[in-house]
């Protein structure tokens, strides 16, 4: 499965994309974004989109999103290399990044 920048509304990162599904009332989701926003800053070439899952139900759809927040570890060309549903931690991310930005 792979997903464009048209997709996400956003450039992908040089080296990965973290793409984050949430909606309006997830408190979750905002942590979520708090620590994605932070992990993009902290690893050059690595980008934060965050799609409204409300908005892009097409997407939601085609990619069988079942809950707020779900987080895509995208590769530079697009293509979805991790997927976890829930809350995460920083150092989760960070360790779901190293297979693809270091193959």
């Amino acid at each position: 499965m792979s997903l464009t920048a048209e997709d996400i509304g956003s450039p992908l990162g040089e080296r990965a994309t973290l793409v984050q599904f949430s909606t309006a009332f997830c408190q979750p989701c905002r942590a979520t974004r708090r620590v994605l926003t932070e992990v993009a800053a902290m690893v050059e070439g690595v980008a934060h989109a965050e799609i409204d899952a409300e908005s892009r139900l097409d997407l939601v759809r085609r990619l069988g999103i079942m809950r707020t927040p779900t987080v895509l570890v995208l590769d530079a060309r697009g293509h979805v290399t991790r997927r976890a549903s829930g809350q995460p931690r920083k150092a989760d991310v960070i360790a779901a990044l190293g297979p693809t930005i270091d193959p």
